[in-house]
């Protein structure tokens, strides 16, 4: 099992930035992927942005391209998320989560570990 916190959400501005944490603890070793997710009231849970431990690629949902980057810190076993240029769309809970391999990276459904979620509000 890995349990996974979120960190970082709150409230910003249109054209804000805020850096979500995602500290991961227990067997950490068996999840090589781990991704990040948002659900907004009333929509499915949709991929934000994938990174994997073993390759150190990066992987993101094509709509947030160039305002997303997620990063991580294999010593600290915690994968950030840096979100410049916020806009009122963005808003959602955000949820990290991990799997093991990269198979299927941007499927929800493939993710066994969740976090419990982090709300992000962004004002216009």
């Amino acid at each position: 099992q890995v349990q996974l916190v979120e960190s970082g959400g709150g409230l910003v501005q249109a054209g804000g930035s805020l850096r979500l944490s995602c500290a991961a603890s227990g067997r950490t070793f068996s999840r090589d992927v781990m991704g990040w997710f948002r659900q907004a009231p009333g929509k499915e849970r949709e991929f934000v942005a994938a990174i994997t431990w073993s390759r150190g690629r990066t992987y993101y949902a094509d709509s947030l391209k160039g305002r997303f980057t997620i990063s991580g810190d294999n010593a600290k076993n915690t994968v950030y998320l840096q979100m410049n240029s916020l806009k009122p769309e963005d808003t959602a809970v955000y949820y990290c989560a991990g799997k093991a391999t990269f198979i299927q990276y941007s499927d929800a459904s493939m993710y066994p570990d969740w976090g419990q979620g982090t709300q992000v509000t962004v004002s216009s």
